[in-house]
């Protein structure tokens, strides 16, 4: 059975831009590693201003890095290959990620596996994963969402209450700790840790979880990816809402988010040979 049938391969694989997980100055070593070896096939490594003043070294804004580079190369864990999708959102750079730690859910390639996989990449012997993204919109804020938006209450001794509509009618009220309205690929994260369901990462659909609901009732939806969903506040307390668990924001009862799905993807390159299914095998330890 074929699971991906996207066939879109870089246009040319010449400059490579690198972000580097934030705090963390020990990397500096992990770095000077992947650009010797991007450099010694020929590719070009541009570092991203912030990762470069972390390790004492000189670099580009993030703009300029996506400007200039063909993609845009991840050092991390999944957290920071999320940040690097959000922020490359406008320039639709694919993004290869490569983890320090265990393997994650989004990054596959260990330092390890660097030079076979540049290898791969100058042989077209890889894919460019489209992943599907949220926007969220209120009066005051918008914000591109790679995982989830998460409505939540502000007071832990109350209970958040939330008017939920599609495409304009009124489907349900919430009333419990809050609301997680999850992307497929954002699934395997805080939505799957509160009993929302597993879906494909290359679905078009949103996951909308209740977290901790007051009633026994309200259970996990998947929805199509064309609605649009709008989630009025009507505690009188108000509600945080938490994008990507990296930005968040103060709403106040009365106001609306609307959430939709974002008219780009995120493009994440990955090994051919990668399957979603193993990594859920792995990192659940299902069957065990």
């Amino acid at each position: 059975m074929v699971l991906n049938q996207n066939t879109e391969k870089l246009k040319q694989i010449k400059i490579a831009g690198v972000i580097l997980k934030p705090n963390a100055p020990e990397i500096k070593d992990t770095y000077l590693q992947i650009k010797e070896l991007f450099e010694s096939e020929g590719i070009e490594v541009v570092l991203e201003n912030d990762s470069a003043s972390m390790i004492g070294m000189k670099g580009l804004t993030f703009v300029e890095v996506c400007l200039k580079c063909d993609f845009l190369v991840s050092v991390g864990g999944d957290g920071t290959l999320i940040s690097v999708s959000r922020r490359a959102y406008a320039y639709e750079k694919p993004v290869l990620g490569i983890h320090l730690g265990t393997l994650g859910f989004l990054t596959d390639i260990m330092l390890k596996e660097v030079p076979t996989f540049i290898d791969k990449l100058k042989n077209d012997d890889y894919r460019i994963d489209k992943r599907m993204m949220i926007k969220a919109e209120t009066k005051s804020h918008s914000y591109v969402a790679f995982n989830d938006i998460v409505i939540t209450r502000k007071n832990v001794n109350s209970m958040l209450k939330v008017d939920a509509k599609i495409d304009g009618k009124l489907f349900n009220s919430y009333h419990g700790d809050g609301i997680i309205i999850s992307t497929p690929t954002g699934s395997t994260a805080y939505n799957l840790s509160v009993g929302g369901p597993l879906v494909y990462p290359l679905t078009n659909a949103f996951i909308v979880t209740p977290i901790a609901p007051h009633s026994l009732t309200q259970r996990p939806l998947v929805l199509p990816a064309n609605f649009i969903i709008e989630f009025k506040i009507t505690d009188p307390k108000g509600a945080m809402i938490i994008v990507d668990g990296q930005d968040s924001f103060e709403m106040y009862t009365g106001e609306s988010i609307k959430i939709a799905i974002a008219q780009k993807k995120a493009k994440l390159i990955h090994r051919c040979e990668r399957n979603y299914f193993e990594v859920l095998n792995d990192k659940l330890q299902w069957g065990n």
